[in-house]
């Protein structure tokens, strides 16, 4: 037998077309063996000719570059993936979200149903690209519909870094939680849980530095600890030296067989406000995740189902009053089905318990989304939300994603 195997595939194909008739003689034998060898041999010498242009290519991608570059090969050597994100919905809303407020929970970051009618939502443009064999960096800019321009992620990160850490530096999603990280546009229901609403002002985003650590076995572990100025809800600017906020997080899962798959976590996020609504002092939030993915046979493009729930639980205490020292918690779970390759629908559960006061805040939501393609997202959702004593507001959202560009593999 061959030592390529593309090569015996390539002789047995070849062996049809290129050897003559024969009547069984010695002589006949002779030449369909010498036919084999000089078939063999041509497609060994190509196959190795192959192998040699592949290492000269792989060792010319590896050589550093030369001292004194062009400005057409610098330029060229910058090549970032570049993606954008266009969204926008539809809202019908029975209350006036001017008066949105979680009843219990101070206010802050992005919160509510967003604005009645036709909104062009929030756009995203972004660039990732290694800067050196060493560093890749991302910037994700959101385009708001006021017209304005914000930074949601520019970070760096050292990709060579040893032991298996991943160090991340400058301004990006904060590790807690399960959602956290996910950029809006690959959640499954148009907005945010209630949890996420009040305990982290919809989304935490951090300015600062980040380490995780990934274990080296077959079992996902993964372990991260993060620091930051602590700017953002539930904490304030303040203005000093040091770090003002602080955060660890553990994640681990794996595989059930072929069909399922589940992944769980904790997190602690503690930060510092000064003057938030008449509050000053430390904030300590929670969090417990979990997520269980089912698809047959591993196969989800068909159809699968994912279950998925978080706990939250913030304790805060006052630099000087002692009334000041409250506890509040709060809870969501989500199951999406999706039943063919383009159709999903999903239900979801929100509750929250101020801890201060009797009345609980809830929310039931349903949806269903069409996907032509991994690019484009039609969505259709309600929800009953009651986060305030009094009248219940129902809300419809119709709302279209489309992805522009090289965009990364979401997160489990």
């Amino acid at each position: 037998m061959s030592r390529f195997p593309l090569a015996a595939s390539a002789v047995a194909l070849a062996l049809p077309a290129a050897l003559p008739a024969w009547s069984g003689t010695d002589a006949d034998l002779a030449e369909i063996r010498i036919q084999i060898q000089q078939l063999k041999s041509q497609y060994e010498s190509r196959i190795r000719a192959l192998e040699d242009r592949l290492k000269d290519a792989e060792a010319a991608a590896q050589a550093p570059a030369p001292a004194k570059a062009s400005s057409s090969a610098s330029l060229s050597a910058f090549n970032p993936a570049i993606s954008a994100i266009l969204g926008g919905t539809y809202s019908r809303l029975t209350r006036d979200p001017a008066g949105f407020g979680i009843a219990g929970f101070p206010a802050g970051g992005e919160t509510g149903p967003g604005k009645r009618g036709f909104n062009l939502g929030e756009s995203e443009l972004v660039l990732s690209a290694n800067a050196d064999p060493h560093f890749a960096g991302k910037l994700t800019l959101a385009f708001t519909p006021e017209n304005e321009i914000a930074v949601e992620e520019a970070y760096g990160q050292w990709v060579t870094a040893p032991f298996g850490l991943s160090p991340k530096f400058g301004r990006f999603l904060s590790g807690v939680g399960y959602l956290n990280e996910q950029h809006a546009h690959a959640w499954d229901f148009v907005d945010a849980p209630l949890a996420y609403q009040a305990f982290l002002g919809g989304q935490y985003a951090n300015d600062g530095v980040q380490v995780r650590w990934l274990a080296p076995t077959e079992h996902f572990l993964e372990l991260g600890a993060e620091l930051g100025n602590g700017g953002n809800f539930p904490g304030t600017e303040r203005g000093v030296n040091g770090a003002g906020s602080g955060a660890i997080h553990a994640h681990s899962g794996g595989d059930i067989g072929n069909d399922h798959g589940w992944r769980a976590g904790v997190s602690w996020l503690r930060t510092r406000a000064v003057d938030r609504e008449g509050f000053s002092g430390k904030s300590g939030t929670a969090i417990a995740d979990f997520v269980w993915k089912y698809a047959p046979n591993g196969n989800s493009r068909d159809t699968s189902f994912k279950l998925q729930g978080e706990y939250f639980q913030r304790r805060e205490r006052g630099d000087t009053d002692a009334s000041l020292d409250a506890r509040a918690s709060g809870w969501y779970l989500q199951g999406v089905y999706q039943f063919l390759p383009e159709w999903r629908v999903g239900a979801r559960y929100d509750r929250l318990d101020p801890g201060l006061i009797d009345f609980r805040p809830k929310r039931s939501s349903l949806m269903v989304d069409y996907n032509p393609s991994e690019f484009s997202r039609i969505r259709l959702q309600f929800a009953r939300s009651q986060t305030q004593p009094g009248a219940a507001d129902n809300e419809v959202f119709l709302q279209y994603i489309l992805s522009l560009g090289a965009h990364g593999a979401h997160k489990y």
